[in-house]
């Protein structure tokens, strides 16, 4: 195919590469969509909330655009966290927020701190705008290398992104590291997708109005139960979210999700309920995982559980559990090879998937 139109960075670089659909993965097994075991996504297993199934439900006004503004929904969520609507902004998913704060802050060949391993999108969206990226290794226990972040960050680096807890591991990073990052001069996004999960919450949401290089991202995707919405919001500093409003896209943000969003802060309390139960099944889940002996569990304050495969090809093992309908996340990437991740599922989930490890062991 002629590709001389398309950029020369764009050629060059690999795909994010996102996990597949249900429907398209029963076709693949020639097993039906209910009887899958969804464990490879970190979606929450209990749906959407019964508020927000109601109002797409009574969705009047599809064929209207939506507020570009998202006011209602930002209303909302400043009521909820307690801060001024203006440092509120909502997306489409926490993704486009991140594509947005780099459009906004980046010119081509700045230098974007990545340490990995973590959520894989920081990297592509990085190089979809042809940034530099630092890459900072992170320690075999997954937590972060501060000394070599403050050297890139002396050294001209611009922004980074960190997800606390981090996405593979489900690591909280500690105070101490943190007050040290926040102290750099480099622009600093905390991508909070999983905080909910964290006893105690360990959120920085409030710490956005002390610093003019602090933004948070939080997500409807996990603890809400919205992933198939596309839900997002940040918080930012005023004069970024300011910024950020006029390069969006204008209704980015569609009347269901909307709606949807609405609803699950109307209904907190059952999500926090649902919430308790997944932490609940985290940890039982986790000593059911390391009973096993060939697989030895991280620490998680998420929604998930990663591994290290002991004794046996961690690619095989995913496949052979891929054949039996339990769907759960292998990385291709350095560093993760001999790792597998699990979601968390519902108590009738873990069991399946406890009961094929086990069948499964060397």
């Amino acid at each position: 195919m002629d590709n001389r139109f398309i950029r020369d960075h764009i050629r060059s670089m690999k795909p994010y590469e996102p996990i597949i659909p249900m429907d398209v993965l029963s076709e693949q097994l020639n097993i039906p969509v209910d009887a899958l075991v969804k464990l490879d996504a970190n979606e929450n297993p209990y749906g959407m909330p019964p508020a927000s199934i109601r109002r797409l439900q009574a969705l009047s006004y599809g064929h209207i655009y939506p507020d570009p503004e998202s006011r209602h929904l930002r209303q909302k969520l400043s009521e909820r966290l307690n801060l001024p609507l203006e440092n509120i902004v909502v997306g489409a998913g926490a993704d486009e927020l991140i594509d947005l704060l780099i459009r906004l802050m980046m010119n081509p060949g700045d230098v974007m701190i990545n340490c990995p391993p973590t959520f894989g999108f920081y990297d592509a969206a990085a190089q979809v705008h042809d940034l530099r990226i630092e890459t900072i290794w992170r320690n075999k226990d997954f937590s972060l290398d501060s000394a070599e972040i403050a050297s890139a960050a002396k050294a001209g680096a611009k922004l980074i992104f960190l997800a606390n807890p981090n996405n593979p591991d489900g690591g909280l990073i500690d105070q101490k590291t943190l007050s040290k990052i926040l102290e750099l001069p480099l622009m600093v996004v905390m991508d909070e997708a999983y905080i909910e999960f964290a006893k105690p919450h360990q959120s920085l949401v409030h710490e956005v109005l002390k610093r003019d290089n602090l933004v948070v991202l939080r997500t409807f995707s996990k603890w809400g139960g919205l992933a198939g919405m596309r839900l997002g919001y940040g918080i930012l500093p005023s004069a970024i979210a300011s910024e950020i409003m006029k390069i969006k896209q204008p209704y980015n943000v569609s009347v269901a999700a909307s709606e949807a969003g609405l609803g699950a802060l109307e209904d907190v309390s059952i999500l926090n309920e649902r919430m308790d139960r997944i932490i609940t099944e985290r940890t039982r889940l986790s000593h059911g995982l390391q009973a096993l002996g060939y697989l030895q569990p991280y620490p998680t304050d998420s929604n998930f559980v990663l591994c290290k495969v002991l004794h046996v090809d961690a690619y095989q093992l995913k496949n052979d559990l891929m054949k039996q309908g339990i769907m759960i996340r292998y990385f291709r990437t350095a560093g993760l090879e001999d790792h597998l991740r699990f979601s968390i599922g519902k108590p009738q989930d873990t069991d399946r998937l406890l009961a094929a490890l086990e069948a499964l062991a060397p």
